[in-house]
Protein backbone atom coordinates (compact mmCIF):
# COMPACT_ATOMS: atom_id res chain seq x y z
CA UNK A 1 0.00 0.00 0.00
CA UNK A 2 1.58 3.73 -0.65
CA UNK A 3 2.24 5.38 2.29
CA UNK A 4 -0.43 8.19 3.46
CA UNK A 5 -0.53 11.60 2.09
CA UNK A 6 2.00 13.72 4.65
CA UNK A 7 -0.35 16.60 6.47
CA UNK A 8 1.74 19.57 4.64
CA UNK A 9 1.15 23.32 6.90
CA UNK A 10 -1.36 24.08 4.95
CA UNK A 11 -3.07 21.18 5.43
CA UNK A 12 -2.76 21.83 9.10
CA UNK A 13 -4.26 25.37 8.87
CA UNK A 14 -7.08 24.30 6.94
CA UNK A 15 -8.14 21.62 9.88
CA UNK A 16 -8.31 24.15 12.57
CA UNK A 17 -10.02 26.74 10.71
CA UNK A 18 -12.32 24.07 10.17
CA UNK A 19 -12.17 23.15 13.65
CA UNK A 20 -12.59 26.35 14.69
CA UNK A 21 -15.71 26.85 12.65
CA UNK A 22 -17.71 24.32 13.17
CA UNK A 23 -16.65 24.93 17.34
CA UNK A 24 -18.22 28.43 16.73
CA UNK A 25 -20.92 27.57 14.54
CA UNK A 26 -22.03 25.01 17.98
CA UNK A 27 -21.74 27.58 20.63
CA UNK A 28 -23.63 29.99 18.48
CA UNK A 29 -26.47 27.05 18.61
CA UNK A 30 -25.85 26.30 21.87
CA UNK A 31 -26.71 30.02 22.88
CA UNK A 32 -29.73 30.10 20.18
CA UNK A 33 -31.41 27.61 22.01
CA UNK A 34 -30.68 28.34 25.76
CA UNK A 35 -33.90 28.83 26.60
CA UNK A 36 -35.12 25.45 24.77
CA UNK A 37 -31.93 22.98 26.31
CA UNK A 38 -34.36 22.39 29.03
CA UNK A 39 -36.49 20.94 26.78
CA UNK A 40 -34.28 19.15 24.31
CA UNK A 41 -32.83 17.48 27.45
CA UNK A 42 -35.84 16.17 28.75
CA UNK A 43 -36.72 14.95 25.81
CA UNK A 44 -33.62 13.25 25.26
CA UNK A 45 -34.42 11.67 28.57
CA UNK A 46 -37.90 10.62 27.57
CA UNK A 47 -36.34 8.85 24.56
CA UNK A 48 -33.62 7.16 26.21
CA UNK A 49 -36.23 6.06 28.96
CA UNK A 50 -38.55 4.68 26.71
CA UNK A 51 -36.35 3.66 23.78
CA UNK A 52 -35.85 -0.34 24.42
CA UNK A 53 -39.47 -0.69 24.66
CA UNK A 54 -40.05 1.25 21.73
CA UNK A 55 -37.56 -1.18 19.69
CA UNK A 56 -39.64 -4.30 21.23
CA UNK A 57 -42.55 -2.40 19.43
CA UNK A 58 -41.30 -1.12 16.94
CA UNK A 59 -39.61 -4.92 15.95
CA UNK A 60 -43.25 -6.47 16.31
CA UNK A 61 -45.28 -4.32 14.46
CA UNK A 62 -43.27 -2.24 12.15
CA UNK A 63 -41.78 0.69 11.60
CA UNK A 64 -44.54 3.70 10.51
CA UNK A 65 -45.40 7.14 12.19
CA UNK A 66 -48.33 5.85 14.30
CA UNK A 67 -46.19 4.01 16.41
CA UNK A 68 -43.75 7.49 17.77
CA UNK A 69 -47.13 8.84 18.14
CA UNK A 70 -48.53 6.63 19.86
CA UNK A 71 -45.41 6.70 22.60
CA UNK A 72 -45.61 9.90 22.82
CA UNK A 73 -49.09 10.25 23.34
CA UNK A 74 -48.64 7.35 26.13
CA UNK A 75 -45.51 9.78 28.08
CA UNK A 76 -48.01 12.76 27.49
CA UNK A 77 -50.93 11.38 29.39
CA UNK A 78 -48.52 9.70 32.49
CA UNK A 79 -47.89 13.65 33.13
CA UNK A 80 -50.78 15.62 32.15
CA UNK A 81 -53.79 13.31 34.07
CA UNK A 82 -52.20 12.94 37.57
CA UNK A 83 -51.31 16.83 36.93
CA UNK A 84 -55.00 17.54 35.62
CA UNK A 85 -56.49 15.28 38.97
CA UNK A 86 -54.03 17.35 41.20
CA UNK A 87 -54.62 20.66 39.37
CA UNK A 88 -58.42 19.88 40.09
CA UNK A 89 -57.99 18.52 43.51
CA UNK A 90 -55.90 21.83 44.08
CA UNK A 91 -58.61 23.99 43.16
CA UNK A 92 -61.10 22.22 45.50
CA UNK A 93 -59.22 22.58 48.48
CA UNK A 94 -58.48 25.99 47.66
CA UNK A 95 -62.11 27.00 47.49
CA UNK A 96 -62.16 25.31 51.09
CA UNK A 97 -59.29 26.56 52.56
CA UNK A 98 -60.47 30.02 51.76
CA UNK A 99 -63.97 29.23 53.50
CA UNK A 100 -61.98 28.12 56.54
CA UNK A 101 -59.80 31.38 56.71
CA UNK A 102 -62.98 33.43 56.54
CA UNK A 103 -64.40 31.59 59.43
CA UNK A 104 -61.48 31.30 61.50
CA UNK A 105 -60.92 34.85 61.12
CA UNK A 106 -64.53 35.52 63.07
CA UNK A 107 -64.74 32.67 65.07
CA UNK A 108 -61.06 31.23 65.95
CA UNK A 109 -59.88 27.74 65.57
CA UNK A 110 -61.38 25.70 68.51
CA UNK A 111 -58.90 23.27 70.76
CA UNK A 112 -59.19 19.74 69.41
CA UNK A 113 -59.57 17.13 71.78
CA UNK A 114 -56.66 15.27 71.24
CA UNK A 115 -54.81 18.62 72.69
CA UNK A 116 -55.83 16.68 76.05
CA UNK A 117 -54.46 13.65 75.33
CA UNK A 118 -50.52 14.89 74.80
CA UNK A 119 -48.67 12.47 77.07
CA UNK A 120 -46.34 15.68 78.58
CA UNK A 121 -46.52 19.19 78.56
CA UNK A 122 -50.54 19.61 78.02
CA UNK A 123 -51.77 21.88 79.93
CA UNK A 124 -48.98 24.80 78.01
CA UNK A 125 -50.18 23.22 75.40
CA UNK A 126 -53.66 24.18 75.93
CA UNK A 127 -53.21 27.40 77.40
CA UNK A 128 -51.14 28.52 74.12
CA UNK A 129 -53.91 27.11 71.98
CA UNK A 130 -56.67 29.18 73.64
CA UNK A 131 -54.45 32.64 73.73
CA UNK A 132 -53.24 32.30 69.91
CA UNK A 133 -55.40 30.15 67.75
CA UNK A 134 -59.27 30.18 69.81
CA UNK A 135 -59.03 34.71 70.47
CA UNK A 136 -60.28 35.69 66.75
CA UNK A 137 -58.37 39.08 67.44
CA UNK A 138 -54.77 37.17 67.28
CA UNK A 139 -55.99 35.18 64.56
CA UNK A 140 -57.43 38.75 62.83
CA UNK A 141 -53.33 40.36 62.97
CA UNK A 142 -51.77 37.03 61.48
CA UNK A 143 -54.05 36.53 58.68
CA UNK A 144 -53.53 40.53 58.16
CA UNK A 145 -50.08 40.04 56.92
CA UNK A 146 -50.79 38.03 53.93
CA UNK A 147 -52.56 40.96 52.16
CA UNK A 148 -54.00 41.05 48.64
CA UNK A 149 -51.19 43.03 46.92
CA UNK A 150 -48.89 40.13 47.79
CA UNK A 151 -51.08 37.54 46.67
CA UNK A 152 -51.93 39.19 43.42
CA UNK A 153 -48.16 39.21 42.57
CA UNK A 154 -47.95 35.45 44.08
CA UNK A 155 -50.67 34.15 41.18
CA UNK A 156 -48.84 36.30 38.74
CA UNK A 157 -45.58 34.87 39.49
CA UNK A 158 -47.63 31.83 39.30
CA UNK A 159 -49.17 31.95 36.06
CA UNK A 160 -45.77 32.86 34.77
CA UNK A 161 -44.34 29.14 35.74
CA UNK A 162 -47.18 27.58 35.02
CA UNK A 163 -46.70 28.92 31.28
CA UNK A 164 -43.79 28.91 30.70
CA UNK A 165 -43.62 25.02 32.36
CA UNK A 166 -46.36 24.15 30.18
CA UNK A 167 -44.38 25.78 27.15
CA UNK A 168 -41.23 23.94 28.17
CA UNK A 169 -43.17 20.30 28.63
CA UNK A 170 -44.66 20.84 24.66
CA UNK A 171 -41.45 21.29 23.25
CA UNK A 172 -40.14 18.23 25.11
CA UNK A 173 -42.85 16.21 23.79
CA UNK A 174 -42.27 17.41 20.38
CA UNK A 175 -38.69 16.41 20.53
CA UNK A 176 -39.84 13.11 22.04
CA UNK A 177 -41.46 12.22 19.09
CA UNK A 178 -38.63 12.89 16.40
CA UNK A 179 -36.46 11.20 18.56
CA UNK A 180 -37.99 8.06 18.92
CA UNK A 181 -38.90 8.42 14.80
CA UNK A 182 -35.39 8.75 13.45
CA UNK A 183 -33.61 6.80 16.74
CA UNK A 184 -32.06 4.35 14.78
CA UNK A 185 -30.52 6.98 12.44
CA UNK A 186 -29.76 9.18 15.07
CA UNK A 187 -27.95 6.57 16.90
CA UNK A 188 -26.10 4.91 13.46
CA UNK A 189 -24.62 8.69 13.13
CA UNK A 190 -23.84 9.52 17.05
CA UNK A 191 -22.07 5.99 16.66
CA UNK A 192 -19.74 7.36 14.17
CA UNK A 193 -19.34 10.66 15.15
CA UNK A 194 -17.92 9.55 18.43
CA UNK A 195 -15.48 7.10 17.08
CA UNK A 196 -14.15 9.16 14.60
CA UNK A 197 -13.76 11.70 17.78
CA UNK A 198 -12.90 9.72 20.73
CA UNK A 199 -12.81 6.34 19.59
CA UNK A 200 -13.76 3.05 21.27
CA UNK A 201 -13.75 5.39 24.88
CA UNK A 202 -16.55 7.94 23.77
CA UNK A 203 -18.92 4.81 23.10
CA UNK A 204 -18.59 3.10 26.73
CA UNK A 205 -18.91 7.29 28.13
CA UNK A 206 -22.30 7.08 26.25
CA UNK A 207 -23.10 3.96 27.23
CA UNK A 208 -22.29 4.39 30.76
CA UNK A 209 -24.69 8.05 30.69
CA UNK A 210 -27.23 5.64 28.69
CA UNK A 211 -26.91 2.63 31.66
CA UNK A 212 -27.22 5.42 34.46
CA UNK A 213 -30.60 7.50 32.36
CA UNK A 214 -32.06 3.85 32.84
CA UNK A 215 -31.01 2.84 36.32
CA UNK A 216 -32.53 6.46 37.27
CA UNK A 217 -35.85 5.73 35.87
CA UNK A 218 -35.99 3.00 37.21
CA UNK A 219 -34.48 3.93 41.32
CA UNK A 220 -35.98 7.14 41.43
CA UNK A 221 -39.06 7.52 39.39
CA UNK A 222 -40.96 3.53 39.45
CA UNK A 223 -39.55 3.85 43.18
CA UNK A 224 -41.38 6.88 43.91
CA UNK A 225 -44.58 5.75 42.36
CA UNK A 226 -44.43 2.81 44.79
CA UNK A 227 -43.72 4.83 47.45
CA UNK A 228 -47.36 6.85 46.80
CA UNK A 229 -49.13 3.98 46.11
CA UNK A 230 -48.03 2.26 49.54
CA UNK A 231 -48.79 5.24 51.49
CA UNK A 232 -52.01 6.26 49.45
CA UNK A 233 -53.13 2.60 51.20
CA UNK A 234 -52.37 3.66 54.19
CA UNK A 235 -53.67 7.30 53.83
CA UNK A 236 -57.11 5.64 53.12
CA UNK A 237 -56.94 3.37 55.95
CA UNK A 238 -56.05 6.15 58.38
CA UNK A 239 -58.61 8.52 56.90
CA UNK A 240 -56.14 11.21 55.75
CA UNK A 241 -57.76 14.41 54.10
CA UNK A 242 -57.41 14.05 50.50
CA UNK A 243 -55.39 10.88 50.20
CA UNK A 244 -55.34 10.78 46.10
CA UNK A 245 -53.99 14.06 46.33
CA UNK A 246 -51.29 13.38 49.21
CA UNK A 247 -50.53 10.16 47.69
CA UNK A 248 -49.25 11.71 44.49
CA UNK A 249 -47.46 14.56 46.41
CA UNK A 250 -45.77 11.39 48.06
CA UNK A 251 -44.98 9.64 44.97
CA UNK A 252 -43.56 12.67 43.32
CA UNK A 253 -41.56 13.82 46.48
CA UNK A 254 -40.10 10.40 46.77
CA UNK A 255 -38.47 10.68 43.54
CA UNK A 256 -35.79 12.66 45.43
CA UNK A 257 -34.49 10.52 48.26
CA UNK A 258 -35.33 12.16 51.91
CA UNK A 259 -37.91 14.28 50.71
CA UNK A 260 -41.27 11.85 51.09
CA UNK A 261 -41.10 12.41 54.73
CA UNK A 262 -41.75 16.12 54.74
CA UNK A 263 -44.96 15.21 52.87
CA UNK A 264 -46.07 11.76 55.47
CA UNK A 265 -45.29 14.00 58.66
CA UNK A 266 -48.02 16.72 56.76
CA UNK A 267 -50.58 14.06 56.31
CA UNK A 268 -49.90 12.85 59.75
CA UNK A 269 -50.35 16.28 61.18
CA UNK A 270 -53.45 16.72 59.46
CA UNK A 271 -54.89 13.79 60.62
CA UNK A 272 -53.55 14.52 63.97
CA UNK A 273 -55.67 17.81 63.68
CA UNK A 274 -58.83 15.26 63.13
CA UNK A 275 -58.26 13.76 66.57
CA UNK A 276 -56.78 10.41 65.12
CA UNK A 277 -53.45 10.82 67.39
CA UNK A 278 -52.99 6.78 66.79
CA UNK A 279 -53.54 6.62 63.25
CA UNK A 280 -51.29 9.46 62.50
CA UNK A 281 -48.92 7.92 64.54
CA UNK A 282 -48.75 4.67 62.52
CA UNK A 283 -49.09 6.76 58.67
CA UNK A 284 -45.80 8.49 60.17
CA UNK A 285 -44.23 5.31 61.53
CA UNK A 286 -45.06 3.17 57.93
CA UNK A 287 -43.98 6.06 55.48
CA UNK A 288 -40.35 6.46 57.51
CA UNK A 289 -40.31 2.46 57.27
CA UNK A 290 -41.09 2.57 53.43
CA UNK A 291 -38.54 5.48 52.87
CA UNK A 292 -35.87 4.37 54.87
CA UNK A 293 -36.23 0.67 52.90
CA UNK A 294 -36.56 2.23 49.81
CA UNK A 295 -33.08 5.12 50.29
CA UNK A 296 -31.36 2.46 51.30
CA UNK A 297 -31.57 -0.82 49.82
CA UNK A 298 -34.21 -0.67 46.48
CA UNK A 299 -32.53 2.73 44.79
CA UNK A 300 -28.75 1.78 45.43
CA UNK A 301 -29.38 -1.99 43.53
CA UNK A 302 -31.44 -0.41 41.17
CA UNK A 303 -29.27 2.68 40.47
CA UNK A 304 -25.37 1.77 41.65
CA UNK A 305 -26.44 -1.91 39.89
CA UNK A 306 -26.68 -0.94 36.27
CA UNK A 307 -23.44 1.27 36.06
CA UNK A 308 -21.67 -0.45 38.85
CA UNK A 309 -21.24 2.77 40.60
CA UNK A 310 -21.14 3.21 44.48
CA UNK A 311 -24.23 4.46 46.04
CA UNK A 312 -22.41 7.43 47.47
CA UNK A 313 -22.12 8.63 43.92
CA UNK A 314 -25.16 8.32 42.72
CA UNK A 315 -26.87 10.05 45.83
CA UNK A 316 -24.76 12.83 45.47
CA UNK A 317 -25.25 12.61 42.01
CA UNK A 318 -29.27 13.21 42.59
CA UNK A 319 -28.83 16.05 45.12
CA UNK A 320 -25.86 18.29 43.97
CA UNK A 321 -27.92 17.01 40.11
CA UNK A 322 -31.32 18.63 41.82
CA UNK A 323 -29.67 21.65 43.59
CA UNK A 324 -27.50 22.74 40.15
CA UNK A 325 -30.06 21.65 37.99
CA UNK A 326 -33.25 21.61 39.42
CA UNK A 327 -35.57 18.64 38.20
CA UNK A 328 -33.69 17.87 35.42
CA UNK A 329 -30.69 16.80 37.36
CA UNK A 330 -32.53 14.01 38.91
CA UNK A 331 -31.38 12.52 35.72
CA UNK A 332 -28.46 14.38 34.64
CA UNK A 333 -26.52 14.57 37.62
CA UNK A 334 -26.23 10.68 37.84
CA UNK A 335 -25.48 10.24 34.38
CA UNK A 336 -22.73 12.79 34.89
CA UNK A 337 -21.15 10.92 37.61
CA UNK A 338 -21.59 7.61 35.85
CA UNK A 339 -19.35 9.18 33.56
CA UNK A 340 -17.02 10.53 35.75
CA UNK A 341 -16.90 7.03 37.44
CA UNK A 342 -15.84 5.63 34.77
CA UNK A 343 -12.95 7.90 33.94
CA UNK A 344 -12.01 7.28 37.08
CA UNK A 345 -11.69 3.28 36.95
CA UNK A 346 -10.29 4.05 33.64
CA UNK A 347 -6.97 6.29 34.76
CA UNK A 348 -6.69 4.12 38.17
CA UNK A 349 -6.42 0.52 36.55
CA UNK A 350 -3.58 -1.44 35.52
CA UNK A 351 -4.91 -2.59 31.73
CA UNK A 352 -7.64 0.49 31.36
CA UNK A 353 -8.93 -1.23 28.09
CA UNK A 354 -10.21 -4.34 30.17
CA UNK A 355 -13.30 -1.76 30.75
CA UNK A 356 -13.43 -1.57 26.84
CA UNK A 357 -14.35 -5.02 25.61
Amino acid sequence: MPDPMPITPLGRTQRRARSLLATGFLLLALYTLKNFLPALLWGSVFAIATWPLYRRAELRFGKSDWLPMLFTAAIALIFLVPLSIVGVKAAEEAQSVLRWLDDVRHNGIPMPSWINKLPFERAAAARWWQNNLVNPEHLAKLLHSFDATHSMAVTRQVTSQVTRRATLFLFSIVTLFFLLRDGADIIHRSLIASNRTFGQRGESLARQIISSVHGTVAGLVLVGLGEGMLMGVAYILAGAPQPLLFAMLTAVAAMVPFLALPTVMLAGALILMQGKMIAAIIVVAIGAIIIFVADHFVRPVLIGGSTQMPFLWVLLGILGGVETWGLLGLFLGPAIMAAVHLLWRIWSSDTPQDHFT
